[in-house]
């Protein structure tokens, strides 16, 4: 009974300790919360995509000296807007053209060499500049390449590295799951193609005074352009392979000389099939697996 009287108060103690410990690591945790959701004031970045926008911010919260000051309200001018209204029958019609001719896209990895109009591969890209964007930033860049000197280039950054996914980072299910479509690290069209076109990402833009500009959802802006410019390249005959070159977006930046702020989205060989091409034979999901009326 002596020996629990000594030891009480020194229980008590232990046990004040422990709570007062609880309860500060509780409040520091709240705090911490607090100052993460503080300064993430970009809810347009998604988590998912790992955006790299860069975003300096000062204290108060407000951009770093570098970021142009967007705090000054710029009226854009309203026009009026009309768009061709069909009859029911005729946008059934049309719904069911656009599906068949898009229906028959497929990747085409044997490219023809034949000469393509440089004013098509403009006029496609173009196309793919109607794209909506955040904020309209259009945070995208197509970079052309005919140069067969240049083209090799790629071919050869691409393919060292394409090896070296093959042979270690992809592991085996990724590679047992393309060996049905007959592909492997030889990426040959890259030098027949007459057209490579690179897509890049705006990660923030770089205003004439060398002043950055946010750009919002740069990613899925650019990845909704892509879609275009692959139906405007269905639309005119032309073929592609819709590639995205693990680890080669830094290297191909550095050769074609693009700044920091662009990384690579896509690279698209373009050109006519091959008289020889052939495509596994593939069949779409039907509609009821894609589509979930509420």
């Amino acid at each position: 009974m002596a020996l629990l009287s000594v030891l009480t108060p020194v229980l008590a103690l232990l046990l004040c300790l422990v709570v007062g410990y609880m309860l500060l690591k509780s409040r520091h945790a709240e705090s911490t919360s607090g100052q993460e959701a503080k300064v993430d004031s970009r809810p347009w970045v998604d988590q998912d995509l790992q955006d790299d926008t860069e975003h300096a911010q000062r204290e108060d919260g407000r951009e770093g000296d570098d970021w142009v000051d967007s705090s000054e309200k710029q009226d854009i001018p309203h026009v009026p807007y009309s768009a061709t209204r069909y009859p029911e029958e005729t946008m059934v019609e049309r719904s069911k053209e656009f599906y068949s001719l898009l229906n028959q896209r497929r990747t085409v990895r044997r490219i023809s060499p034949e000469p393509v109009p440089r004013e098509v591969i403009d006029t496609v890209i173009r196309t793919a500049g109607t794209a909506p964007s955040g904020a309209h930033t259009e945070p995208w860049t197509f970079v052309v390449v005919s140069d067969p000197e240049i083209k090799h280039q790629i071919r050869q950054i691409v393919e060292e590295e394409e090896e070296v996914n093959y042979r270690q980072r992809m592991g085996d299910k990724w590679v047992k799951d393309l060996a049905k479509f007959r592909t492997n690290w030889i990426k040959d069209y890259l030098d027949v193609a007459p057209y490579l076109i690179l897509i890049f990402k705006q990660t923030y833009g770089i205003l004439a005074n060398n002043k950055k500009k946010t750009h919002y959802y740069n990613e899925i802006s650019v990845s909704i352009a892509c879609g275009i410019l692959l139906a405007a390249l269905q639309n005119v005959g032309l073929v592609t392979v819709t590639s995205t070159p693990l680890n080669c977006g830094p290297q191909l930046r550095l050769l074609l000389k693009r700044p920091t702020n662009e990384k690579l989205l896509m690279l698209l060989p373009v050109g006519y099939p091959a008289a020889d091409a052939t495509v596994p034979q593939l069949k779409r999901k039907p509609l009821e697996d894609i589509v979930v009326h509420i």
